[in-house]
């Protein structure tokens, strides 16, 4: 049984301020299928929007904030699951006053450009 406790992962820190750890894909778990992480958000920073070809799930576990698919804004909060259809611009902002945490799950399994486009400012 293979397991992978999320304060052993040291994760990444990107530029918009969030932090996230892989839970499933390079890092951690090896599923072939699909990659799943944790994500905290402190408050104003966020997701920039991206598109990438994998659809992907956003499920705010607390805090408050403005998630955006494909130029529709909505606010959401914990405990809410956000499906966003591959190839769909999206986005997510934590307006609330408290960290935001939630758990991003996207199939197949495989980089995102996003971030790499983030950390070296292409993105943002």
């Amino acid at each position: 049984m293979d397991v992978v406790r999320l304060d052993g992962i040291p994760g990444m820190r990107f530029p918009a301020g969030r932090h996230t750890r892989v839970l499933v894909g390079e890092g951690g778990l090896n599923a072939k299928s699909f990659c799943q992480g944790y994500v905290v958000i402190p408050p104003g920073a966020g997701v920039p929007e991206h598109t990438h070809p994998q659809e992907e799930v956003y499920l705010i576990l607390s805090g408050a904030g403005e998630m955006t698919v494909d130029g529709e804004t909505l606010a959401v909060n914990g405990v809410c699951a956000i499906y966003v259809p591959s190839g769909m611009p999206h986005a997510l902002v934590n307006s609330g006053e408290e960290e935001m945490a939630f758990v991003f799950t996207y199939a197949p399994a495989g980089k995102v450009d996003h971030w790499a486009q983030e950390m070296t400012g292409r993105l943002g």
